[in-house]
């Protein structure tokens, strides 16, 4: 009480400290020591994310924010990205050095190391069991669990907006994102496409990346998953752009050369909008029945759609397909429910028929995603193949613990291609598997980054709503509403 007193009298008779004192007692960093004036009113925060969500959710919301000074990112699901920088040039004047990326493995010692105030988890396609145990390291460590929402995260566009998003990876999202713009390109409107963020080269060249032809996959260095996503739209003609800074790439599509009158924002895992829609399209699997309600942030995508899309119901249960049905009507009885089957169609089906073949599918359906199967074993199943050939004796390289992470694949190869070495491990991983042929079940072609020295079958798949309410009539409804004809 004495050296209370005295501390009060002191700073009474000097104006200076009675200021200095009761600054750092209103923003409680008197038991810390004051950090300074410049400093004394920002909390100091990780972002918790997997070079996507996390750095969107800086560049809205942290990056020029002086409450916060962002110490930290970490990365998890993606090789590679830790033990780099967020850089300078795209981090803004408050951070002039740029933001270390560590692994998450390292939070809780960097809680510690930095005096964190606040984690915010920011990366999608999570148990919600997950998202509560790194929530408990958190609060274990002392900061808080933060979670950011549409509010604060989402930007408003000058052009109409469709947001195509999924409750989980491999839902049939990006099928459906090319059956929207088919169906407004006879309406003769501009539609460019955003895809959700993959920027796991160099960031500041991946600031804004527009994507028109096949060239342009090589151009930006686009990993097998990546050109998954853009090669589709390509294709058939679509632009799409990606990257890193949202604001910037969407303003960039504002004003698209070739012209733009609606934005598409197709998204990636199952991860909410970056961008306000006007009309909220959810695409749900009765594969996985039950995981719209059981994963982060998938069921927000569901809980806020003007449309849920139950798709594949040609190869899945009955009694699946109703839970998921059930699910929706519970969560959001309002909600328009199209159903639709993932129509598959293969291009040499002769070299599958009666032989031993390996099947290769899309990489993050199978992994972060929790498929054992995809798009190419259906196929192989009903065009009759002999045997599927296990490919884990085979595998190669990064393969190895890509088999030993996902120990749930035991009958197909995840197409994985982070990285020049990933993609030579995915090479020489096919090339070695004893079989007589070699179903591509991936959205890109295989064929045209790696060398594959047995016959190969493609395998193509598009949405089929079945009855009403469909596709074409809701769009109707949308173009209506903003007189977009």
């Amino acid at each position: 009480m004495n050296k209370m007193y005295n501390l009060f009298i002191f700073a009474k008779n000097n104006p200076f400290w009675l200021y200095f004192y009761a600054k750092c007692m209103y923003n409680n960093n008197y038991s810390n020591g004051c950090r300074g004036d410049s400093q004394m009113n920002r909390k100091n925060v990780i972002i918790i994310g997997a070079a996507g969500r996390d750095f969107h959710n800086f560049n809205v919301y942290y990056r020029d924010n002086e409450m916060y000074n962002v110490v930290a990112f970490t990365a998890a699901q993606i090789p590679d990205i830790d033990g780099r920088k967020y850089p300078a040039e795209l981090a803004g004047k408050l951070y002039p050095e740029g933001i270390p990326i560590y692994p998450e493995e390292e939070l809780a010692d960097l809680i510690k190391k930095y005096n964190v105030d606040e984690c915010v988890f920011a990366y999608s396609d999570v148990h919600y069991e997950k998202v509560m145990g790194v929530s408990a390291i958190v609060n274990a460590a002392g900061a808080n669990f933060v979670l950011l929402g549409s509010k604060d995260t989402m930007i408003k566009s000058n052009k109409p907006v469709i947001s195509v998003t999924s409750v989980r990876t491999g839902t049939g999202k990006s099928q459906t994102s090319r059956k929207i713009i088919e169906t407004l390109l006879e309406y003769n409107l501009k539609v460019v496409a955003i895809r959700h963020p993959m920027p796991y080269g160099d960031l500041v060249s991946q600031k804004v990346q527009r994507f028109k032809t096949l060239d342009d996959l090589k151009k930006h260095n686009c990993t097998i998953e990546e050109m998954e996503e853009y090669e589709p739209h390509i294709n058939r003609g679509n632009i799409i752009y990606a990257g890193v800074d949202y604001e910037a790439i969407l303003e960039a599509a504002e004003n698209d050369p070739d012209g733009c009158d609606v934005i598409l924002w197709d998204g990636g895992n199952n991860d909410f909008s970056f961008y306000e829609p006007d009309l909220a399209i959810t695409v749900l699997d009765p594969h996985r029945p039950g995981h719209e309600l059981k994963y982060y942030p998938g069921e927000v995508c569901l809980r806020t759609a003007d449309v849920a899309i139950i798709n594949k119901i040609d190869s899945a249960e009955k009694e699946a397909v109703e839970i998921v049905e059930n699910n929706i009507r519970k969560v959001v009885p309002n909600c328009e429910i199209i159903k639709a089957e993932s129509t598959i169609t293969v291009d040499n089906p002769e070299v599958v028929k009666g032989k031993r073949v390996l099947i290769v599918e899309d990489g993050p359906t199978l992994t972060h995603g929790e498929m054992k199967i995809g798009a190419g074993m259906v196929a192989a199943q009903r065009i009759g193949a002999t045997e599927i050939v296990d490919p884990r004796p085979y595998a190669k390289g990064s393969l190895v613990d890509t088999f030993e992470t996902y120990q749930h694949l035991d009958q197909v190869l995840p197409a994985m291609g982070y990285g020049k070495e990933q993609l030579k491990d995915l090479e020489a991983t096919i090339n070695a598997v004893d079989c007589d042929a070699v179903i591509i079940g991936t959205p890109m072609d295989l064929t045209r980054v790696i060398n594959i020295n047995k016959p190969t079958a493609r395998v193509f798949y598009e949405l089929d709503e079945v009855g009403s309410p469909n596709l074409e009539e809701v769009l109707a409804k949308f173009v209506k509403q903003f007189e977009l004809v």
